[in-house]
């Protein structure tokens, strides 16, 4: 956490002196302030009118590696609540010494989950359930390959996301909805009444070679290397073909590294 902390007031040095001139929309012209030209934004920087914004990943396995227990199980849940609360704790004592707001931010990792997780494999090796994959669990969030139900995972990380008041994003996986549009408001309706951000993954994607709308795959070539392919007519040409997936927090359309194909394909259903 000491490290962590000597990193984050580099950011915040750096910031120092900084002039408005240098970003007119965001600090000029209301975007984040309305500062006079030339004025240093120093003043924005204390008092809690930014962040800076402590970042984590890979609660899941976190835990596991701890207790061997998951998050979805009370032990596992007791700690990660606990980790969580000494995380904020932290956060709270630099701000009261410093008068500068430190808060707590569930990471999204997108690309950089491989990285991690490579990080992870040279230094302590493959451990199962701990570093076996090529991606590391994105904040607080369930693994992906772990059963459970829409309603079960929003209630549950509902609990980690109020410790996460940087910011953080919830989701479920879900089918093709289209024909059941009730059940998609039940859920609208159950995030609103139980977490504060969520959203509904699905896949929308489309082959160009020949005209089939649904999902493409992911499968292994004959190198062992994920790949995108048409289920249709085998089309695994990157460029005649549009697939679209929540890379993170938001939906992407870029292909990914092997770490996040890997946790893409191997997300299970909620709904």
């Amino acid at each position: 956490m000491d490290l962590c902390h000597r990193a984050l007031r580099c950011r915040h040095e750096r910031l120092l002196g900084t002039h408005s001139d240098a970003a007119p929309i965001l600090w000029q012209y209301g975007a984040i302030s309305r500062l006079k030209k030339g004025e240093v934004i120093d003043k924005l920087l204390y008092g809690g009118y930014s962040t800076l914004s402590l970042g984590y990943a890979g609660l899941w396995e976190c835990v596991y590696s701890l207790n061997g227990k998951k998050l979805t199980e009370p032990e596992g849940k007791e700690l990660g609540l606990k980790i969580m609360k000494k995380l904020n704790e932290y956060c709270a004592k630099w701000k009261a010494e410093e008068k500068i707001d430190y808060s707590l931010y569930g990471t999204p990792l997108e690309s950089t989950t491989y990285k991690f997780a490579k990080c992870l494999q040279k230094r302590f090796g493959k451990i199962e359930g701990v570093t076996d994959k090529n991606y590391i669990t994105n904040s607080y969030h369930v693994h992906v390959t772990e059963p459970i139900s829409a309603f079960d995972k929003l209630k549950l990380e509902s609990e980690f996301q109020a410790l996460s008041p940087g910011g953080a994003i919830s989701y479920v996986e879900v089918p093709n909805m289209q024909q059941n549009i009730p059940a998609v408001m039940q859920v609208i309706r159950y995030i609103y009444d139980n977490i504060m951000y969520a959203e509904l993954n699905t896949k929308s994607d489309y082959c160009q070679c020949c005209g089939y709308s649904g999902e493409i795959q992911i499968v292994k070539d004959d190198n062992g290397k994920l790949v995108w392919e048409c289920p249709n007519c085998k089309n695994r040409d990157q460029n005649k073909m549009n697939v679209a997936r929540r890379t993170c927090g938001y939906i992407g359309t870029q292909f990914w590294n092997q770490g996040r194909t890997q946790e893409i394909k191997e997300r299970v259903l909620h709904l």
